[in-house]
């Protein structure tokens, strides 16, 4: 990536909280502006903004095209991922656009940046010392490659890329590149500690099935959106692997560790009878399939084996996830429907095990979406289908 010229850099500058889109079309105007580059930076700040806002303020930053900003961690799930790192010594050999990498360098004395693409290490080799971060030292190399040839480190840390190009679910890790279950042997005899990065979209009990020595898992959400798995994998793997549910927000960090066995032995309870209050699982817990165990940790019964929705008459102020207070509930018959909804215009529609869809359920009731009214459409454990109106507790 060459050097910004002073009329591309000032351009920038000024621009920088303007449509790119509207820019472009303005390119005549600005003969000594370098447009092309000039969108790619302004598109990676207002990203920026959202996704790393510490780094905000560093005008001198350069940034990738608009699609390594789109696959790129955020600040708040690189900065848990750092908390779990370990040691002196780590490489990244997926380096992408740098932020897990950057993040996690702080807590270590010696960082291997590992890249293939040339322009991502050209972008790492500027940013990474405007970050205060002289200590990594940039690999333009394919990281498997370099892991063969590389010294033992005590933390290894990789975000395969996945193979599908055409929008199509990715579901096992031999859809990724590289195979980490290929590699994890390798992987072992060069660190003590290895992070993997997986995408939420991958079934997780088949990633632990292909693993042989995972630790713990991570399944972490940002304002209850699921975004990564991490597997940690080590020489000495747990018989029994805590699984833990992260969600992050910018108030609170929701914590629920539990493993696969004790899913299996958690007890249940089903009812067909609501109580005051209704309790959403956040993403994470859904992800990791706690559905039992959650009933059972916080003394909840659930409304069907697969509604996962949970009720009680008692007030519960620390559930990991949604909290509701039940205000009415009908069947799907249309003029009950109409009774418990009112003279209402919009509500928050939210379908679980339920016949219809959220679209469907709008144009019978009419309802616009937001406000502070929530409806949930979903089935009791004997089987009747239900609207729930809630409002947020």
């Amino acid at each position: 990536m060459e050097q910004l010229s002073q009329p591309t850099i000032e351009f920038i500058r000024a621009h920088s909280r303007d449509d790119v889109r509207l820019l472009a079309l303005q390119a005549p105007r600005y003969p000594d502006v370098d447009m092309p580059a000039a969108i790619v930076q302004i598109a990676g700040r207002q990203a920026a903004a959202n996704k790393i806002p510490s780094w905000q303020s560093i005008e001198e930053l350069w940034y990738p095209r608009h699609l390594s900003m789109e696959q790129c961690s955020s600040e708040i799930t690189a900065q848990y991922k750092s908390t779990l790192a370990d040691g002196e010594t780590l490489n990244d050999l997926t380096g992408g656009f740098g932020i897990d990498c950057a993040f996690m360098a702080s807590r270590f004395r010696k960082v291997s940046y590992v890249e293939r693409q040339e322009e991502l290490c050209e972008i790492a080799k500027h940013n990474f010392p405007l970050l205060g971060l002289k200590h990594i030292t940039v690999y333009n190399e394919d990281g498997v490659a370099h892991l063969q040839k590389m010294e033992p480190v005590d933390c290894i840390f990789i975000d395969p890329a996945r193979r599908n190009e055409h929008g199509g679910k990715t579901i096992a890790i031999s859809d990724c590149e590289p195979d980490v279950a290929e590699l994890e042997e390798l992987l072992l005899s060069k660190g003590k500690q290895i992070m993997i990065k997986l995408s939420p979209m991958l079934d997780l009990t088949l990633a632990l099935k292909s693993m042989k020595h995972v630790r713990e898992v991570h399944v972490i959400s940002v304002n209850n959106e699921c975004k990564e798995l991490l597997l940690i994998i080590g020489n000495e793997p747990s018989r029994l692997i805590p699984i833990h549910c992260i969600n992050l927000t910018s108030k609170e960090k929701q914590t629920f560790t539990f493993t696969r066995e004790g899913e299996l032995t958690s007890e249940c309870l089903y009812t067909k009878e609501l109580g005051k209050y209704l309790y959403e699982p956040n993403a994470s817990i859904l992800k990791a399939g706690a559905f039992r165990n959650i009933a059972s940790r916080y003394e909840v019964k659930k409304l069907h084996p697969n509604s996962h929705l949970y009720t009680s008459d008692l007030w519960i102020e620390n559930f990991p996830g949604r909290s509701f207070l039940i205000t009415g509930q009908c069947s799907f018959n249309k003029k009950e429907i109409k009774e418990t909804i009112g003279e209402l215009k919009k509500a928050n529609i939210t379908v679980r095990n339920f016949p219809a869809t959220v679209a469907e359920i709008r144009k019978r009731t009419k309802l616009s979406s937001r406000g502070e009214v929530y409806l949930f459409a979903t089935t009791l454990s004997n089987e009747q289908k239900v609207f729930i109106k809630c409002s947020k507790v």
